[in-house]
C-alpha cells in the first residue's frame, strides 16, 4: 500500500471509487509479500503489482466487478491443470488477494493514515476480510500504540483480541493475516483479519563519510531505509557529499549512536555499517553497537588485517566473543566487489539474507523453495 498510496490518494481526493487488491497471504514461493497493492482507478489505469506479472489480469478484472458490486472478494490465486497458464503463479506459489473498493464513503479514515506515514508515526490498518456474517466483511479500524481504535470490528472482544495483537505486528513491522473465531477467540476460526502495519522505515546508520558510505546509502534508500551518515568530521559529513541520505549527522560516531539507543530510535530492524577502518573511530562505536539489545545487522569494513586487530583492541576493551559473533567483518558478501557501487551492493546483499534466512550461494546451486 506504501507504494501507491499516492496515486490512491490523488482519485480518494478527488472523489472518485478505485478497486484495491492488496496480498493478504501468501504461500511457498509467492512474489509479492502481504500488503503489496494493485490499484484500478477509475479511468482503468492499473497502478502497483500483486504477483510480479502472473495474476494481475485476473485481479484487474475482479478489481472492476467489485466496484460495481460494492462488495469486497476474498480470492485465492494458485497453480491448477486448469489455470496454470491463465491466471496461476507460474512460481508455484499461491496469493489470497483481498479486493475492495475505496473512496471516500468505504475509508474515511485513508487521509488519517497517508497523515501518520508522512509524519512517520506508527499506524496499523485492521480489516475483517473473511467472516460467517457477511456484514462483518469490509469492517475495518485504525490501531496506533497511544490512541483508542478508531472504529469497532463487531464485538468488544474481538476488538481487544485484534488491537492488541496487531500491534504487536506493528512492533515488528510485519502485515499479515490473524486468524479468530467468529467474536474473536484465540482459539477459533471464521473471523480472518488482515493487519496493514505501517511502521516507520527501518533505519540504515552508516559510519563513515566516505566515497563507500555515498554509494551504501544510495542502496539503503533504494531498500526502503531511512538512512543517515554520521562522522565526527565536518568537512567530510555534509549534505552536498551524501544527497540520498534522508539525514547527515556531525557527532562522534559511539556518542551518536548511544544518544540514539537511549532515545528509543534503535530497534530489531536498524542495521549499522562502519565504513571508516579506523581504530579510533570503530573500536568505540562497536563497543556501542556490539552491546546494544536489538540491531538486525552490524558490519565493519576493513581488510583481513584490520579486521583481525579490531577484534583484538575491541576483547581489550572488554567485548566478549559472544558479543563480537554478531559482527560481520570484513563487511558484505563476496561479490569481487571492487568500486564504491559494487561493494554496497555486497554489504547490501548480506543485510538482506541475514534478514531472510539466505545463504548467499547462487541460487542454481541451491535446492527447495527459493522464498523461505
Amino acid at each position: 500500500m506504501r507504494e501507491v498510496l499516492p496515486e490512491l490518494m490523488s482519485w480518494w481526493e478527488a472523489g472518485e471509487e478505485v478497486g484495491v487488491g492488496t496480498v493478504v497471504a501468501t504461500f511457498r514461493s509467492a512474489p509479492r509479500p502481504p500488503g503489496a497493492s494493485m490499484l484500478v482507478g477509475p479511468d482503468g489505469t492499473a497502478v502497483g503489482s500483486v504477483s510480479g506479472g502472473c495474476v494481475e489480469g485476473a485481479v484487474y478484472d475482479l478489481a472492476q466487478t467489485v466496484v460495481e458490486s460494492g462488495e469486497p472478494v476474498l480470492e485465492r490465486y494458485g497453480v491448477s491443470d486448469d489455470d496454470a497458464f491463465a491466471v496461476g503463479l507460474t512460481c508455484g506459489g499461491i496469493l489470497d488477494v483481498y479486493v475492495e473498493k475505496v473512496s471516500r464513503a468505504t475509508f474515511p479514515e485513508l487521509a488519517e493514515v497517508a497523515e501518520d506515514l508522512e509524519a512517520g508515526r506508527p499506524v496499523a490498518v485492521a480489516t475483517v476480510i473473511e467472516h460467517p456474517d457477511p456484514d462483518r466483511v469490509g469492517r475495518r479500524a485504525l490501531l496506533r500504540p497511544d490512541a483508542a481504535a478508531s472504529a469497532s470490528l463487531g464485538s468488544p472482544r474481538a476488538d481487544d483480541a485484534v488491537r492488541d495483537d496487531a500491534l504487536g505486528l506493528l512492533a515488528a513491522g510485519h502485515s499479515g493475516v490473524l486468524t479468530y473465531g467468529p467474536d474473536g477467540e484465540r482459539r477459533g476460526e471464521g473471523m480472518r483479519v488482515f493487519v496493514w502495519a505501517f511502521a516507520p522505515k527501518p533505519r540504515m546508520l552508516v559510519f563513515g563519510a566516505i566515497d563507500f558510505a555515498a554509494a551504501v546509502a544510495r542502496v539503503g534508500a533504494f531498500l526502503g531505509y531511512h538512512v543517515t551518515v554520521c562522522d565526527a568530521r565536518p568537512v567530510f559529513a555534509t549534505a552536498t557529499r551524501f544527497p540520498d541520505a534522508d539525514e547527515v549527522v556531525v557527532d562522534w560516531p559511539h556518542r551518536y549512536l548511544r544518544s540514539e539507543q537511549q532515545a528509543g530510535r534503535v530497534d530489531g530492524r536498524t542495521v549499522v555499517t562502519v565504513l571508516t577502518h579506523d581504530p579510533k573511530f570503530d573500536v568505540p562505536l562497536l563497543e556501542v553497537a556490539l552491546r546494544l539489545p536489538e540491531v538486525a545487522y552490524i558490519g565493519a569494513m576493513g581488510s583481513r588485517r584490520t579486521h583481525d586487530d579490531r577484534l583484538e583492541r575491541l576483547r581489550e576493551a572488554g567485548v566478549t566473543e559472544e558479543e563480537l559473533a554478531r559482527l560481520h567483518s570484513p563487511i558484505g558478501l563476496d561479490l569481487g566487489a571492487r568500486t564504491p557501487e559494487e561493494t554496497a551492493v555486497s554489504i547490501a546483499a548480506e543485510i538482506i539474507a541475514g534478514r531472510w534466512g539466505g545463504s548467499g550461494e547462487p541460487l542454481a546451486r541451491t535446492e527447495g523453495r527459493i522464498h523461505r
